[in-house]
């Protein structure tokens, strides 16, 4: 086949020199979707360069999503649109209005020729792993949302180290790689603290937190707040069965939940700020505007997806801190 072309005194790395052919002859549409490669060792036999430098080419190609691999048989174009320079897998635990706010800003940050590949693991370990197994070898680079999956760095270890980032929680075994996250137990005690004079005009402060979602330094936070300050609380799973009494406080992070105990208080006749009050997790243009205002935690989402395209861009490996603020609203 005379697709490839190598000049051994050409100042050029040889298998960019491969990759130059490769997008030429996709360009002159000698090679179509479809198409077969030249074997990684006829190309080695042919040119007498190592089987190394052949793979090298075919991985950042494969990467692009420009070929494919198949296992026994070998390599195929898989895409025509030699334009894509880097391809990101980009793995959230769920898509909801502000992983959109995180989505779009790191999207609109990053070059035109950069593509991104999102996919969701419902905070399922087996779809954790699967997703990540399956995406090995096949991008630039992989940002990832682990949420509070345990043991997620056995999955993420089979990746290569400096390619991946790390987004929202950071577990105490994934601290060797770049991340943007949320301290959960610092940002929650300095928040509830800023509002203490409000919390302590009712009886009880009420975290609704589920183990399986939500991460654990937002528990351990809210313990320390309230041992530190002698507050009243409790800590439940659901609100199943549950009947909002004067005198609460609910710490609300999931927004099914929330509408959920804004209609139970309305049903027990309570009025929200005055009998009952609320905090929600991550603002929403929504809570500007239900009852008047719903107080909320928020980090900026839009902050995290421009940092994470900078580091990336910048080929940058380090930690950031995406810190959060206390919105004062009606609720409270």
């Amino acid at each position: 086949m005379g697709i490839i072309s190598i000049k051994q005194k050409k100042g050029t790395p040889k298998y960019k020199q491969i990759i130059a052919s490769i997008e030429e002859a996709i360009i002159d549409g000698k090679l179509k979707k479809g198409d077969q490669l030249p074997s990684i060792n006829y190309i080695r036999d042919t040119y007498k360069i190592s089987r190394d430098t052949v793979l090298m080419a075919f991985n950042e190609l494969k990467a692009r999503g420009i070929i494919q691999s198949v296992v026994g048989k070998g390599y195929y174009v898989l895409n025509e649109d030699i334009r894509v320079s880097k391809k990101i897998f980009l793995l959230f635990d769920e898509l909801n209005s502000f992983k959109e706010d995180l989505y779009n800003s790191f999207l609109e940050n990053l070059e035109e020729n950069i593509k991104v590949e999102i996919f969701f693991h419902h905070f399922n370990a087996e779809m954790f792993n699967n997703l990540i197994y399956e995406s090995n070898g096949n991008y630039n680079y992989y940002v990832i949302m682990p949420a509070n999956l345990k043991q997620a760095n056995s999955a993420i270890e089979i990746l290569p180290r400096d390619k991946v980032y790390i987004l929202d929680q950071i577990q105490d075994n994934l601290v060797q790689y770049a991340a943007i996250y949320q301290n959960f137990e610092k940002d929650i005690i300095n928040n509830l603290s800023s509002v203490l004079h409000l919390i302590e005009n009712y009886r009880e402060l009420i975290l609704l937190f589920n183990p399986d979602r939500q991460p654990q330094g937002m528990l351990d936070g809210f313990n320390k707040f309230c041992t530190s300050n002698g507050i009243e609380n409790s800590v439940i799973q659901l609100l199943q069965g549950r009947i909002p009494k004067k005198g609460e406080v609910y710490i609300i992070p999931d927004d099914k939940d929330l509408l959920r105990i804004i209609k139970r208080i309305k049903e027990a006749g309570l009025v929200l700020s005055k009998d009952i009050g609320i905090i929600s997790y991550n603002d929403t243009l929504l809570k500007e505007i239900v009852e008047g205002g719903i107080t909320s935690i928020s980090t900026d989402f839009y902050e995290m997806g421009n940092q994470l395209a900078k580091m990336i861009l910048s080929k940058e490996k380090r930690q950031i801190e995406n810190t959060s603020n206390l919105i004062l609203r009606n609720s409270l």
